[in-house]
């Protein structure tokens, strides 16, 4: 996997998470269109590191739990939208929260994501 497509994820990641904070302290709910562009490039981001990581699985010759990176892909890339989803269904604190939840989720992943790849490679 590449280090730039980890440090974008974790990046837009932070920048939503400290945005959903701030939501959560105002008390805005559901979240603007402007935070949902900012999850839209979050997501589309994260597909691409599904299509990279998928062909760099395939093509390399280190020893990687293929299941369980590939598991951690897709469930990396469906935590977002799951997120906005319940903020958007939950019209309350807890709906934000949810979402600052799935955001989190993304972090954890992709910092595990990056450490099944490291792994492989010692």
């Amino acid at each position: 996997m590449t280090g730039w497509l980890v440090v974008t994820v974790l990046l837009l990641t932070s920048v939503a998470a400290a945005w959903t904070v701030v939501m959560i302290v105002r008390d805005e709910s559901p979240p603007s269109d402007r935070f949902f562009v900012v999850l839209g490039v979050l997501l589309l981001v994260l597909v691409v590191q599904l299509v990279a990581g998928l062909v760099a699985l395939a093509t390399t010759d280190r020893d990687v739990d293929g299941v369980t990176f590939v598991a951690y892909l897709l469930t990396v890339v469906l935590a977002p939208p799951f997120g906005a989803a319940l903020a958007l269904v939950e019209r309350s604190r807890w709906g934000t929260a949810s979402l600052l939840v799935a955001l989190a989720t993304v972090a954890a992943m992709e910092v595990r994501l990056d450490a099944l790849w490291a792994a492989a490679g010692a």
